[in-house]
């Protein structure tokens, strides 16, 4: 934590920025390692250029951020206690004038941007986001070691899945079964909402679990993510139920042929344009090209969608250390829809694919 600390401190000291005011869950978790829903009440972590940071949190929420490891000030209020007065307090006993202050611009909604102004006599604001991403989007060690964890989560969450698949099945019966074997598992938390989409749902980029059944000739759809103390996995598998169609199998091969050659693509010095576009040309030169209607892929780590995102348009450099999953699909109406998706890590002169589950066509009988 402190690593991170320094570089944002510097990054203050560079901007000559007074203090950078982090509000959303994921960041203060990034910076503090104390992770929190506290629902519509204040959270907050205030880095100034030198000394000790301030995290502010409800009051029953102290004994679980020292837990966590949080050894700075803390300011705990409760329900019926302004946060802002006990902000404003601490800062004028540091002997700070706030003139300017970096927020999260996304995050901080209106209310709480007035209550800033006025609590500081209306600083300058700038953005804290960008700094943030680019300290995020490199992983440590230690956060790879978290990520691998949720990618073997994820791989036997497919596994559970596909096991379960029998005809007369619904969608919600195989997505009840997958978080109940890793509940089993001590996993109380999914990245996002589990898919499980069979025939022509599977055909919905984002499409809704419900009551489906699974009949034959389905491509069944999987799109899951576990969250593994504190970090996000992300994988798509697609199998087939009994025998399927050749246009199906078109599909699927053509799918799995760009996103092999996406992750093949994959090293530092690649753009994320020149990834995307490995695949998406392979997709557009069988003839596809308008059923692929989404970006290749997105950063991956204490969020499910991180910096950066991986469109043709973005000349993103790849560095060692980067993690964002390859995500190609085609989608056709009452005809198929397949998406193969990897977590994948850049190393030194290529990546490391974070998520094992097989990829080549698996029929189900």
């Amino acid at each position: 934590m402190l690593d991170k600390k320094n570089k944002l401190q510097n990054w203050l000291k560079e901007k000559e920025i007074d203090v950078a005011f982090v509000t959303s869950t994921d960041n203060v978790f990034y910076l503090s390692g104390f992770h929190s829903n506290p629902h519509e009440r204040l959270l907050g972590l205030m880095t100034f250029q030198e000394g000790e940071s301030i995290l502010i949190c409800p009051k029953m929420e102290i004994e679980e951020a020292r837990h966590a490891g949080w050894n700075e000030e803390i300011i705990g209020y409760t329900d019926i206690e302004d946060p802002w007065e006990f902000i404003q307090a601490a800062v004028k006993k540091r002997g700070f004038t706030i003139r300017q202050a970096a927020i999260e611009k996304e995050h901080m909604n209106v209310e709480r941007y007035e209550k800033l102004q006025a609590t500081f006599s209306s600083p300058q604001l700038f953005s804290v986001e960008e700094v943030l991403r680019e300290l995020r989007m490199v992983k440590s060690e230690d956060e790879m070691k978290l990520i691998r964890e949720a990618c073997k989560l994820a791989d036997f969450a497919i596994e559970v899945g596909v096991s379960e698949i029998k005809e007369g099945k619904t969608e919600m019966d195989i997505l009840a079964a997958i978080e109940f074997e890793l509940k089993k598992k001590g996993v109380n938390q999914m990245a996002f909402s589990t898919m499980v989409l069979t025939g022509a749902n599977a055909a919905s980029p984002h499409g809704t679990p419900g009551q489906t059944k699974i009949q034959k000739g389905d491509l069944v759809l999987f799109d899951l993510g576990v969250v593994y103390n504190g970090y996000c996995s992300d994988i798509t598998r697609t199998v087939a139920f009994h025998d399927i169609s050749e246009k199906q199998h078109e599909i699927y091969n053509t799918v799995l042929k760009a996103e092999l050659a996406a992750v093949a693509a994959t090293k530092p010095g690649k753009t994320a344009a020149e990834i995307d576009l490995t695949a998406r040309n392979i997709i557009r030169e069988a003839g596809y090209g308008e059923y692929f209607p989404h970006r290749l892929g997105h950063g991956l780590g204490i969020s499910v969608h991180e910096y950066p995102s991986m469109t043709e348009t973005n000349e993103l450099v790849m560095k060692e250390g980067m993690v964002f999953t390859i995500e190609p699909g085609i989608y056709v109406p009452s005809v198929a829809g397949v998406r193969i998706e990897d977590d994948v890590l850049v190393t030194k002169d290529g990546c490391e694919i974070l998520t094992q589950y097989p990829k080549e066509l698996q029929i189900i009988k």
